[in-house]
């Protein structure tokens, strides 16, 4: 899906202590902890701030998922779209907002699923 990104989080005085063991500026630190730049600097920042407790978090759009009794899985998009797959069959239906099928695969594989839930974010 779109906008998601990664981010590592730490203690307020781990990217204190980040920022004095690389005599760099707060801002720094938080561009190499969000993975904001990749420069070789931001690199040995962030290999220290896992060694030092440093968690990878990664952020993603909230998508409500249903996995029902009768095979199906459904999603809920922010837009008020829905996507709807069987699981036994692989056929997946995207409804935008007011019910009208917009989209339909038959025979889905994981990589379509994703292309699929890109175009049901996007309506």
């Amino acid at each position: 899906m779109k906008n998601v990104r990664k981010q590592i989080e730490v203690t307020k005085e781990t990217r204190e202590k980040l920022g004095k063991m690389f005599n760099t500026s707060r801002m720094n630190v938080w561009r190499a902890l969000s993975f904001e730049c990749d420069s070789p600097l931001c690199q040995r920042i962030r290999v220290a701030a896992m060694k030092n407790g440093g968690i990878v978090m990664v952020l993603a759009p909230e998508v409500e998922t249903i996995h029902d009794a009768d095979g199906y899985m459904r999603q809920w998009f922010g837009n008020g779209a829905m996507l709807e797959a069987d699981k036994n069959s692989g056929h997946v239906d995207i409804y935008d907002r007011n019910g009208i099928k917009r989209n339909h695969q038959d025979s889905c594989t994981i990589q379509q699923l994703y292309v699929l839930q890109e175009q049901a974010a996007a309506l």
